[in-house]
């Protein structure tokens, strides 16, 4: 199936159903009164997060989602039926907004997760809600409402706990292949991953934690080099970021140190708030490197980032056991003081309310 991590698509909700005006004819009964009925409701369009969806290519080509209009009221007390809503599937961590005004419509983050997307108009109101004791031959009715219209822009952020950053051949696609089940393509050229990809690492039987790799990054893809920064969005829920850099260039005229500085000034280009976020530095490849220790100490007194780092080989899988559970306590870490920062500030709002 193609991946596809963004569309656009227009909704269109039902208008509603004209009330009725008529009035009882029935023998023997003389001035038997309104008996108009309401028209139903138009169909609303609803969104629904489902974790069995992965991808928008649904909405790729399909872009016009109309619901039904309400049916008009008639006479002898008959109300019009309702149209039925329209439930549109997308996958979580879908983030739903306007086109026009770039109001956040919905952030579909939970498996379940229903959000309104354009309200049906209400049906028009019969001639039987206008009688009075002065007014015993209402002859007036309403018309239904418009139901809603809107433009929207769907983009799919990837729900993970940790993101991969990295050039292409970095051996990103060869670390998420070695810490879980996920199967990414590995070759040995550039740009053999074309679309993220993600896999669930098991440090034990009761934790895990998600992973994602995402095509790689080149110097000058804030410019479109590349791929660009189009699969940036996908690790912005990330908690942690792990740079993988080639320790161990195939090419001489290569320096990792360059590389690495050159992923960071991307990744600020793109978003302050990502380039701000907790990132480990990965150096991999050691199994083709005959002086481990020294290559480790020289990249870092060059690279002059005292950021956590870690040496590895994502081949062998030398090191990555270690990784994996540092990065599952740091992920515990982050959560308990998250849980700790919410239980403050519900503290605080309980507090101001009294």
């Amino acid at each position: 199936m193609k991946f596809i991590d963004e569309s656009k698509i227009e909704v269109i909700a039902g208008n509603g159903g004209n009330g009725a005006a008529s009035f009882r004819r029935e023998k023997y009964i003389a001035k038997g009164g309104p008996d108009g009925g309401d028209g139903g409701r138009g169909g609303s369009v609803y969104a629904l997060a489902d974790r069995n969806i992965n991808t928008l290519v649904d909405y790729r080509f399909a872009r016009v989602h109309r619901a039904k209009n309400g049916e008009s009221g008639r006479g002898a007390d008959c109300y019009g039926k309702g149209a039925d809503d329209i439930i549109l599937r997308m996958p979580v961590g879908t983030v739903i907004t306007d086109l026009n005004s770039g109001e956040l419509i919905a952030d579909l983050t939970h498996d379940g997760e229903k959000a309104l997307l354009a309200k049906g108009g209400a049906g028009g109101l019969g001639n039987l809600h206008f009688k009075s004791s002065t007014n015993r031959t209402p002859r007036q009715c309403t018309p239904g409402e418009e139901g809603e219209r809107r433009e929207l822009q769907l983009e799919l952020k990837v729900l993970a706990d940790v993101g991969l950053l990295g050039m292409p051949n970095a051996g990103k696609s060869t670390f998420i292949r070695a810490v879980s089940a996920a199967r990414p393509k590995v070759a040995d050229y550039p740009f053999t991953t074309l679309h993220p990809n993600l896999g669930v690492v098991r440090v034990s039987a009761e934790k895990s934690f998600v992973i994602a790799d995402i095509p790689g990054l080149i110097e000058g893809a804030a410019e479109g080099a590349g791929l660009g920064h189009q699969f940036l969005r996908h690790l912005a829920r990330t908690r942690l970021l792990l740079h993988l850099v080639d320790i161990a260039p195939m090419h001489e005229g290569i320096d990792p140190v360059h590389e690495a500085h050159a992923i960071l000034n991307e990744l600020k280009k793109y978003d302050e708030g990502l380039y701000n976020k907790p990132r480990w530095l990965v150096l991999n490849k050691l199994d083709l490197l005959q002086d481990k220790d020294e290559k480790v100490a020289a990249f870092l007194r060059e690279f002059g980032d005292h950021t956590r780092h870690f040496a590895i080989s994502a081949i062998n899988g030398e090191g990555c056991k270690e990784l994996t559970y540092a990065i599952m306590e740091h992920l515990e870490q982050a959560a308990r003081q998250e849980a700790a920062a919410a239980a403050e500030s519900a503290q605080e709002t309980d507090t101001s309310t009294l």
